[in-house]
């Protein structure tokens, strides 16, 4: 992997209200940043973690008022921040959350829902799909993307599908009244740009979920976004969905990144609504894959998933970032026929949007990728040892 301005950051550049978090070794820890047209300045004498920024009223005027040292060009850091890249005595980018908890929206587009059916029908056998899709989307693929969850007329389809014994748990959530939302990870666990990007070694059969994460305060207000890979087990969670947690929570296996572009003048929710997230995946075996995720035809709205998410039963102190889920789910045969598309180890996988930049990772087995050891007790030790809190 390589990394950079080009291939990493908004169509845009460093004109909109950008910040990221960077590791810095000479402080032996983490820093939030601001990044701009001259360089990358660390703000942690303003704002000692990114939840704290979040937390502002305005983060966008909060984090162009900020003061703070410059520690390198956006060029130099983004060159330095893939591992076999890396010098490690200087700054490198890492995942650009921190204390938020990190929650995730579920089967939010039609043409996910009917994977997740087929999922759960093939009990995560890849080799059964195939004929089990055919028999779903002509049962009840025209009819999801133009219902509105929890209608009647998305009752009256619960009721028919009942019948015939085709109801599924996915399409309680796609259509019926309440959507899911499931934890993703742990705060801090998340890896940056960069990162190897990590596989259940357990695993046969899964893909990577290129999504548009939204940044929420503890307040409830969706101040940004970014993006995310929601990396997926299908076999896992096919086997059952009690699995949810196996096939989704694993060492490395939530990305996020690069930064979070924070609401402006040039960036509202209303573009998030019109974002089209493109996908790509390069195998070391030539094999190349391409998709892409319209926000457009999310089944529930972005506000409405976050009122979801929070609201008077359920409170997130630190804030919370919310994957909105993602219609994308490959079929196209990578082997054999018949047998679709999962990853192997070295796969590069790149998530872009014009105005929120790339996120480039490789995937990895779990085992094999950085263990997680810094947690939220290492921050605060780690903040007090530098004057920051």
């Amino acid at each position: 992997m390589q990394l950079d301005v080009r291939n990493t950051l908004p169509v845009d550049g460093a004109t909109g209200a950008l910040a990221g978090r960077v590791w810095r070794p000479d402080v032996d820890g983490p820093s939030v940043v601001a990044v701009r047209e001259g360089g990358v300045f660390d703000v942690s004498a303003s704002f000692p973690t990114m939840r704290d920024l979040c937390e502002m009223k305005d983060p966008a005027a909060a984090l162009a008022k900020a003061d703070g040292a410059r520690i390198g060009s956006i060029e130099q850091i983004l060159a330095n921040t893939p591992p076999d890249r890396r010098d490690a005595g200087k700054p490198w980018l890492i995942a650009p959350i921190d204390l938020q908890a990190v929650k995730a929206a579920g089967v939010t587009f039609a043409i996910s829902t009917l994977e997740r059916v087929i999922e759960e029908r093939a009990r995560g056998d890849l080799s059964a799909a195939a004929t089990i899709r055919v028999e779903v989307n002509k049962l009840i693929g025209g009819d999801l993307a133009t219902l509105k969850p929890g209608s009647a007329e998305a009752a009256k389809l619960k009721e028919l599908l009942i019948e015939k014994g085709w109801w599924s748990q996915y399409l309680e959530v796609a259509i019926g009244p309440d959507a899911e939302i499931f934890t993703k990870c742990q705060p801090l666990a998340s890896v940056g740009p960069g990162a190897d990007a990590g596989l259940n070694p357990g695993s046969r059969w899964n893909n990577p979920e290129p999504e548009v994460v939204m940044v929420v305060s503890s307040a409830g207000a969706i101040v940004g976004a970014t993006l995310g890979n929601d990396v997926n087990l299908r076999d896992f969670e096919g086997r059952s969905a009690l699995l949810l947690s196996k096939a989704k929570d694993n060492n490395a296996s939530c990305s996020v990144g690069p930064f979070i572009r924070f609401f402006d003048a040039s960036f509202s929710l209303d573009d998030v609504r019109e974002t089209t997230v493109t996908l790509k995946v390069e195998g070391q075996d030539n094999f190349t894959l391409h998709g892409t995720s319209s926000i457009s035809m999310i089944s529930r709205d972005p506000a409405d998933l976050v009122a979801q998410a929070i609201n008077r039963n359920h409170q997130y102190p630190d804030g919370f970032v919310l994957f909105l889920g993602t219609m994308f789910a490959p079929i196209e045969d990578r082997d054999a026929p018949g047998q679709g598309f999962t990853h192997k180890h070295g796969d590069v996988v790149t998530i872009a949007a014009p105005k929120l930049g790339a996120l480039v990772n490789r995937m990895a087995s779990s085992a094999d990728c950085p263990p997680w050891t810094f947690g939220a007790g290492a921050l605060m030790r780690n903040l007090a040892k530098r004057g920051l809190i």
